[in-house]
């Protein structure tokens, strides 16, 4: 792998990680594009780590709101303001399981390997954010329930399969039973967080293997790129899922995975 190639996938994962066009399906093309198989994918975790750097960043606050009331009511001493966070903290939990049991079964497959079934994914997950077109409520964190832990995190794990946006689909997940288009994109994204980690703690047996086929510096390289078009990439999805605009992504998608049918 050279500095651009590094660079490159760094940027790729950036744009797609947050845009709902699955940034694991772009990488696959990305990499036979390029001829890259052989990238260990514990450098694809690095590169999502990049982006979960993001998702602290812009969600600094509320993130530090559910802490202070997990730690307040560990302590007994809980308000009105953290039932609401801790109810939140528990949906993330139970969201978190179902997407980790759907994730280690869904790995086995080893989907990235067949660009048609990619390709198809494309094309599903355009149908999917179609439907987000006419989806949404009026529901907040206060109000939720344990069934929409369970169904984004169903959503979420089938995420996992490449050409899927995990983005994307837990969005429309959460439209679907009745969450605000603003409640929705910020949710869609605390969920990440843990199902992000959990890859990477399951990925580090590979971590002496990337170190010998990539240089460190070329690892910073997609690090840094990742990060900083991520950030942009955030920006713009928050902007989008408010305005309930995502379907316009189904125009991109559905032509691509077309394409991928037709030509691989």
């Amino acid at each position: 792998m050279t500095y651009v190639q590094a660079v490159l996938l760094g940027i790729m994962q950036g744009i797609t990680e947050f845009l709902p066009v699955s940034s694991s399906g772009h990488l696959v093309v990305l990499r036979q594009f390029m001829h890259l198989q052989d990238i260990p994918v514990f450098f694809d975790v690095i590169l999502h780590v990049a982006t979960l750097f993001v998702v602290l960043m812009v969600f600094r606050d509320r993130i530090g709101r559910i802490i202070l009331s997990i730690f307040r009511f560990l302590s007994g001493r809980k308000n009105e303001e953290d039932a609401e966070n801790i109810r939140l903290f528990g949906i993330i939990l139970i969201a978190t399981v179902i997407t980790a049991a759907m994730g280690l079964g869904i790995e086995k497959i080893h989907a990235g390997s067949h660009i048609r079934l990619v390709s198809g994914l494309f094309i599903l997950t355009g149908v999917i954010l179609w439907m987000s077109r006419f989806a949404g409520g009026r529901l907040g964190y206060g109000n939720m329930g344990i069934k929409m832990g369970i169904i984004t995190g169903f959503a979420q794990g089938l995420g996992v399969l490449p050409g899927i946006s995990r983005s994307g689909i837990t969005i429309t997940a959460a439209l679907l039973c009745g969450m605000t288009r603003e409640k929705a994109g910020e949710f869609s994204f605390l969920i990440s967080i843990p199902a992000i980690l959990g890859a990477l703690l399951f990925e580090m047996k590979d971590l002496d293997i990337l170190f010998v086929s990539i240089t460190p510096l070329k690892i910073s390289a997609g690090f840094i790129s990742a990060f900083i078009t991520g950030l942009l990439s955030l920006l713009l999805l928050l902007k989008l899922a408010r305005s309930g605009k995502l379907y316009f992504f189904t125009f991109y998608l559905v032509p691509l995975g077309v394409l991928g049918l037709l030509f691989f």
